[in-house]
């Protein structure tokens, strides 16, 4: 699909660091992979990073001030709103991005048709999409991640993880359930110090560009 990116002042960054939450295998890896390569064609020099951290908040904190660096964040995060009223960002793009298949994972067979299942908080409502008939949750297991939930259910210590396909491969977990994508819009920030440079320089700049 065609990826709509809503440019609102990035810069002509060469050097850039893309601070989101990890670990590997999650939707926010692989939003951070587009907004990447998205980086790299319009400056094909350019060096980018990214740098996968256990929480958004982390890796809020984690952006250096001296070096270009962004934070994206899924639009479906709760708490989304701290960063957006945070005084010291400033929200630089927004972009539309499917995230990767989500479905429900186990480690092997179910044993039991009241599974525990662990989950990151923004797409907890999939679960009773997704949950097979004959089955009923027994409580659901709040983790920082889709890729911390498929460890858990790696670990034995929940039966099922709704997870990604990439997390699931990661930590060998099998599919139960149907998987789909999440439609997604993310959102990007950067210290308001880099964003405020390129007011300066460029005031108006305002464009939509389509990703190839």
């Amino acid at each position: 699909m065609d990826n709509s990116l809503l440019n609102l002042g990035i810069g002509d960054w060469h050097d850039v660091i893309i601070h989101t939450l990890g670990p590997s295998g999650t939707s926010s890896e692989a939003a951070a992979g587009f907004f990447a390569k998205w980086l790299e064609q319009r400056h094909p020099e350019s060096c980018v990073r990214i740098k996968l951290n256990d929480s958004y908040e982390n890796a809020c904190s984690s952006m250096e001030k001296e070096t270009p660096a962004v934070l994206i964040v899924a639009n479906a995060y709760p708490e989304i709103h701290n960063f957006y009223m945070e005084p010291r960002l400033n929200l630089v793009a927004t972009f539309v991005f499917d995230t990767p298949l989500y479905g429900l994972a186990s480690k092997g067979p179910l044993t039991t048709s009241k599974p525990t299942i662990a989950t990151h908080p923004a797409p907890r409502l999939l679960i009773e999409e997704l949950l097979h008939r004959g089955l009923e949750i027994d409580s659901v297991i709040l983790t920082l991640s889709t890729s911390a939930a498929a460890a858990a259910a790696a670990r034995s210590e929940v039966d099922v993880a709704l997870t990604t396909e990439v997390a699931a491969k990661i930590h060998d977990l099998h599919f139960i359930s149907n998987t789909r994508p999440i439609r997604m819009l993310w959102s990007v920030f950067t210290h308001t110090h880099w964003s405020a440079r390129l007011a300066e320089t460029d005031p108006f700049r305002l464009s939509v560009e389509l990703a190839l």
